[in-house]
């Protein structure tokens, strides 16, 4: 999971690089450097649990520090989401800024999709309020994350993302 948040991190300082509106981008860099302090954490976490073996407090504190990293992916992703309907500049000819700009923009369309239905649907009231039966919720970058199937290739076990690693060779 930590490998999996850094991950996260890269995905995050490249939409933060190409976002068009500065606060956006600011957001995004502060969600992304939380995430690498707590993914970074939990990986010395789980290094000091395989050798000092099971007890209830380190797993404990294991099971907090996973929880503090899936809370900094959704912040990730929350203001990545805001940074994509805001606007991204083009991205360079990297295959990462590619792939991660292919990516947003697949979520966006989904998005713009969604509200194209929900508008020729109006489920409103009479006083032009949404209403909230049987509506659908708007798609999220979490739900296209999680709609990805897993890919064919080998992945080991702890992978550096560094290390030729592309930022969506992994399930977020």
């Amino acid at each position: 999971m930590a490998s999996d948040g850094q991950v996260v991190v890269k995905f995050g300082n490249i939409l933060a690089k190409h976002c068009l509106d500065p606060r956006c981008s600011t957001e995004l860099l502060r969600a992304a450097e939380h995430t690498q302090s707590v993914s970074s954490q939990l990986g010395i976490v789980a290094r000091v649990k395989a050798v000092t073996g099971e007890s209830k407090a380190s797993s404990e504190l294991l099971l907090s520090n996973v929880q503090n990293l899936i809370r900094a992916v959704q912040h990730v992703l929350r203001a990545a989401e805001a940074a994509c309907v805001k606007g991204l500049g083009q991205a360079s000819a990297d295959p990462e800024e590619e792939e991660v700009a292919a990516f947003c923009q697949q979520w966006r369309k989904n998005l713009t999709q969604h509200r194209a239905k929900e508008a020729l649907n109006s489920d409103r009231d009479e006083l032009g309020l949404r209403k909230t039966r049987g509506a659908k919720a708007e798609p999220t970058l979490m739900s296209l994350v999680q709609e990805q199937p897993p890919r064919g290739r080998n992945i080991p076990k702890h992978p550096n993302p560094r290390k030729g690693h592309t930022v969506m060779d992994r399930h977020l």
